[in-house]
């Protein structure tokens, strides 16, 4: 076929007809590429400027193929649609209209409306696992899924963030068909689907890319994952931003969340890649743009993303409910309540100040919405980061949780909870891996060495029990046990009535919140005593709500008369007002009055 011209090549193979296929590499350091197919044929690409090679073949959805590099290395597509098994197998062609969507006029929901539920896939048993959750998860009250990770990764159980083909989700879940099903459905259902991508830094086995494109690196940066990658470079930034409007407009997703773009190094091309997403999506489509960011730049939340994971939120929560100070919880050691206090008023703790290490961290956030802010208990990380991968329910008193969990839920914060949360799951979350040979020695000794700066590990035969990651009884002790809620026992009793909590909550939520969010703003937290505080918002219909919590063990005296209408209060059965005026050991009470806006701009 005579080869079409186009000034700007798509990475990797696109379908242009039912039997004709356009395969594109950028491989700059490559003086040959020749495409292999499974059936034996090798076709030579043709060497265009720039380092593309580009070639369209007789290829129909389904073929198997791999990038023969010089005569002497055959890799996978890097924009590999789908994987015929593992990183290292060929690579498959993919029809993205195959699928026949049954929801196809589905545009979203607003941001505000957002009660995100991470999950990993794999612990649930694949796209297929997941997907049979989703009834369950709708009629909780959750409005959003976040799916960590996809990407394809070696082997067959890990966290995702050791993927190294961005585009291909992982075969060992499911097809891509299944994929867009788990999709359609969510939809179908009411659920946003947030898809978890990993744009700073390729998994460790698996990623040819430095072997051809060394350009797509950066030496005079490094990660904590080796050589940055280079988004200066045009072909680097379009393999990124095509990657995401892949996900957003093949397979529907109505958001992603950014892994750690502190390790990025290019704010402009963050700024850059949402406005050219955004202009991407069919107007009136809520697509939500989420970031996780150490550096905590309260400026990008005004350049096209909706809000960040509030990391301040959950560390100093922690150390309220745990008492644990080790390691990166010593940031929040001192003063941790009114470092609540500034999180609940300003969103970020650290907006400047100086860290352990003496460095100045964070920007100034307090101007921004309630809403620009995700706020959590637990997280992927923040279970799966321990040594041995606890919940809260095993490190907190189950009031005090109850009371946090009030404030996680009521709160004008996007809340976002982990798989099994609902139920105070007790099976840990750890992490997993399938590495092989020195690669999996290298993962399990440095999973252990991580723990060297925590007190209860400093003793290396301590980390010794550290669990393996690349055991695949590490993989199935985090699977979530949701049998537990039928235990006719003590134990099943405690889950039903967490999940009883939970459902609470969302529904004082759905009614009292979530209608008053656009336009709510902070009015200030008083600190009480130590972890107590009393906190009120401006609500966008004038209302004001408040949240008096108290996560000490000493009751307290309100600062104020008790507001007009109880929305909740600790015990969950009881909405009456607290007696004399006491906010008791682990106890939180949300309420709304009305207040006079004259009254309301004296105290801003």
């Amino acid at each position: 076929m005579p080869l079409r011209t186009e000034p700007d090549w798509r990475h990797g193979a696109v379908l242009l007809d039912p039997q004709h296929t356009r395969f594109a590499l950028w491989a700059p350091d490559a003086k040959e590429v020749s495409l292999v197919l499974d059936d034996g044929q090798r076709l030579a690409m043709p060497a265009l400027a720039d380092g593309w090679f580009v070639l369209e073949a007789a290829c129909s959805a389904g073929t198997g193929y791999r990038f023969a590099i010089d005569q002497r290395l055959e890799v996978p597509d890097p924009a590999s649609r789908a994987q015929n098994g593992d990183v290292h197998t060929s690579s498959r062609v993919v029809d993205p209209a195959a699928y026949a969507w049954q929801h196809s006029t589905w545009q979203g929901r607003p941001w505000h409306e957002a009660i995100i539920y991470e999950l990993h896939v794999g612990a649930l048993g694949g796209y297929a696992g997941v997907e049979r959750q989703l009834p369950r998860l709708a009629a909780l009250g959750i409005t959003a899924i976040e799916l960590m990770p996809l990407a394809q990764f070696p082997g067959d159980r890990n966290w995702g963030y050791d993927g190294v083909l961005p585009y291909a989700p992982q075969a060992s879940y499911g097809t891509p068909e299944q994929l867009k099903q788990l999709v359609d459905t969510a939809h179908g259902l009411g659920l946003m689907v947030i898809l978890d991508v990993v744009y700073n830094h390729f998994g460790p086995d698996g990623n040819y890319l430095g072997e051809y494109a060394r350009e797509f690196f950066r030496e005079d940066i490094h990660t904590p994952w080796g050589a940055a990658i280079d988004f200066r470079r045009p072909e680097v930034r379009r393999y990124f931003i095509d990657n995401a409007l892949m996900w957003l407009n093949e397979y529907r997703f109505d958001g992603l969340r950014m892994d750690a773009v502190h390790a990025i190094n290019d704010p402009q091309f963050l700024k850059d890649f949402a406005r050219q997403v955004r202009a991407a999506i069919e107007p009136g489509r809520h697509v939500w743009l989420n970031l996780e960011n150490e550096f905590n730049q309260a400026g990008l939340l005004e350049e096209g993303f909706d809000a960040q994971w509030n990391d301040d939120g959950h560390n100093t929560l922690h150390v309220l409910l745990t008492g644990e100070t080790d390691a990166y919880y010593q940031d929040f050691a001192q003063q941790p309540t009114r470092k609540l206090a500034r999180l609940l008023s300003e969103g970020f703790v650290y907006q400047g100040q100086a860290n352990r290490h003496g460095e100045a961290r964070g920007e100034p956030s307090a101007h921004l919405p309630p809403t620009a802010f995700v706020l959590f208990l637990q997280n992927h990380d923040q279970i799966g980061n321990r040594a041995l991968g606890e919940r809260l329910p095993r490190l907190a008193p189950a009031q005090a949780l109850q009371a946090a969990t009030a404030l996680l839920l009521l709160a004008p914060m996007i809340p976002l909870m982990f798989m099994g949360d609902e139920w105070a799951a007790s099976e840990p979350f750890l992490f997993f891996t399938s590495h092989h040979g020195e690669l999996a020695d290298a993962v399990r000794e440095g999973r252990r060495n991580e723990f060297a700066d925590f007190a209860a590990f400093n003793d290396p035969q301590r980390r010794e029990a550290i669990p393996d990651p690349n055991d695949p009884r590490t993989f199935e002790a985090s699977r979530p046990a949701l049998a537990a809620l039928d235990l006719e026992t003590d134990q099943g009793l405690e889950h039903r009535q967490w999940l009883a909590l939970y459902q609470q909550l969302l529904q004082i939520r759905h009614a009292e919140i979530i209608p008053r969010l656009p336009g709510a703003f902070a009015l200030g937290t008083e600190v009480l005593a130590d972890g107590a505080v009393s906190a009120r918002w401006r609500m966008g219909d004038g209302q004001v709500l408040r949240i008096d919590l108290n996560l000490g063990a000493q009751p307290l005296a309100l600062p104020r008369p008790a507001a007009e209408r109880c929305l909740w209060r600790s015990p969950a059965h009881s909405t009456e007002p607290s007696q004399h005026g006491v906010l008791e050991p682990w106890t939180a009470i949300v309420s709304l009055s009305q207040q006079d806006s004259a009254e309301i701009q004296d105290e801003q």
